[in-house]
């Protein structure tokens, strides 16, 4: 019997020596030879890693650098990327998703983070698809609102409804709303128009204490306001130009933010020459603050020279128009300008005059936009990229790569246009899961055919994604419908 345990000593002896000596299968996925494209600091910084080994682990990043200095596990599954770019997956920072359809395009287009907002034209946000992107949903705060979060929750849903217009809550109750919206989940608070600056102050406040994301589309509260009391970006190019509007135009909006007042605000803010001094000042207190843009150009992005018929695009096959707000026609590309039902009674002349007239007044509003972002661009403001879909044009993936376009035709480097899609929203944010290939960041990466910092429209040539540390097959996407 003793012998015998011996024996049995020694063959547990050698089977544990096999397991230290023999190498054992892993899960680890190893993405070799390719260059690691840094979006570091803003897009400022340009320490790329050629011929790097990146090995991701149960949808982690564990280990990136030269093949020189790291060691592919034995066992693990290569992907030669020789010849091809490395990017963190993209992030929209403003979008809704309201269908399977849109859930596949954004993956299909290498966009594996939106913060998903629902409303009246976004529709809700369809959480039941999958695959799907990651999700951070946004959430209304300190207003009645029909596509609130917390609508259909206990005690809610009658205190939420708009009305004719969205009003105000009373503070307690908005200190009620931000702890019961946070505990589904939200991570984003959208601060409206109708906010009085006090209440603003408040939410971001007690927002940024319990970890929550802020965004500002003021009117009752001025944007100085808002920007001072440290909120984290100001959504939509047409809105944040307000806060370039005299004091005399801004005081009335803290009691009428949606009628008369707000249309003369507005339309002087449309209209304001880009030599105003008031308009450069307002420039530079954004570069000096935390406040990031996030200018959604792709909502103008038809309105505006040098566009295409975005239907082309091969991930538009996924997309059902009726999904869409008001989405350009198949045929031309262009967004298409309805009449009034009495016109319709017009001759046909008279009916496509007025719709080029339409047409011309939308241009000509959307270029003096451009021309006032030109001038708050000069100052160097940080940015983020949205689209804003699927609203107005845009559209679901696609756009986020018309909004990194945009923001170089702006005058962003490719790699700040880059940035502007990935880690600023680490930066800014705080969210330092995502946005960088960089140990211990979520593992979505993007491989590209061609190098994203010579032409933007690089990003776009995906050769390979991997989503969670998994490798998606971009063929499956395109007919996920």
């Amino acid at each position: 019997m003793r012998l015998f345990r011996i024996f049995l000593a020694w063959v547990g002896g050698l089977s544990l020596c096999g397991a230290s000596l023999w190498p054992q299968p892993t899960n680890e996925l190893v993405l070799a030879g390719g260059t690691v494209i840094d979006v570091s600091a803003w897009g400022r910084s340009a320490k790329d890693i050629p011929d790097a080994i990146v090995i991701v682990n149960e949808g982690r990043i564990v280990a990136v650098g030269p093949r020189a200095e790291v060691l592919i596990p034995k066992g693990a599954r290569v992907i030669d990327c020789t010849g091809k770019y490395l990017v963190p997956g993209l992030v929209d920072g403003f979008a809704g998703m309201n269908s399977q359809g849109q859930a596949s395009a954004f993956l299909a287009m290498g966009v594996t983070t939106v913060v998903a907002s629902a409303d009246n034209r976004r529709g809700h946000v369809d959480l039941a698809a999958n695959p799907r992107p990651h999700l951070y949903l946004l959430d209304s705060i300190g207003t009645t609102d029909d596509w609130s979060l917390l609508i259909g929750q206990k005690g809610w849903t009658a205190k939420l409804r708009e009305g004719a217009h969205p009003a105000e809550l009373p503070t307690d109750e908005i200190a009620r709303q931000l702890a019961e919206t946070a505990r589904l989940g939200t991570r984003v608070l959208w601060l409206g128009r109708n906010l009085t600056a006090a209440n603003a102050q408040w939410i971001i406040s007690h927002a940024h204490q319990m970890g929550l994301v802020t965004y500002g589309e003021f009117a009752a509260t001025p944007y100085k306001v808002g920007v001072e009391a440290g909120v984290d970006a100001l959504v939509h190019m047409g809105r944040y130009e307000l806060g370039a509007v005299p004091d005399e135009l801004q005081r009335p909006l803290a009691q009428d933010p949606f009628g008369a007042a707000a249309s003369t605000a507005y339309d002087y803010a449309e209209r304001v020459p880009t030599t105003d001094v008031r308009l450069h000042n307002y420039a530079r207190f954004l570069a000096l603050h935390h406040a990031a843009l996030m200018p959604t150009f792709s909502t103008y992005f038809l309105r505006l020279p040098g566009h295409r018929n975005l239907w082309q695009e091969p991930v538009a096959s996924l997309l059902d128009p009726d999904g869409l707000f008001n989405p350009p026609n198949r045929a031309t590309g262009e967004l298409n300008y309805p009449i009034s039902s009495w016109a319709r009674h017009l001759p046909a002349a008279s009916q496509r005059w007025m719709q080029e007239s339409q047409r011309k007044k939308a241009d000509q509003q959307a270029m003096r936009l451009w021309q006032i972002n030109q001038v708050l661009f000069s100052a160097q403001p940080h940015y983020l990229a949205a689209s804003a879909a699927p609203v107005d044009g845009s559209m679901p993936g696609i756009s986020e790569h018309v909004e990194m376009e945009m923001l170089v035709r702006l005058g962003l480097s490719s790699r700040e246009a880059l940035a502007a899609a990935t880690n600023n929203y680490a930066l800014e944010f705080g969210w330092n899961e995502l946005g960088l290939i960089a140990s211990g960041r979520r593992a979505d990466i993007l491989v590209l055919d061609s190098d994203p910092t010579v032409n933007i429209w690089n990003a776009r040539r995906i050769s390979a994604i991997v989503f969670d540390g998994n490798l998606l097959d971009r063929e499956t996407l395109l007919r996920t419908k």
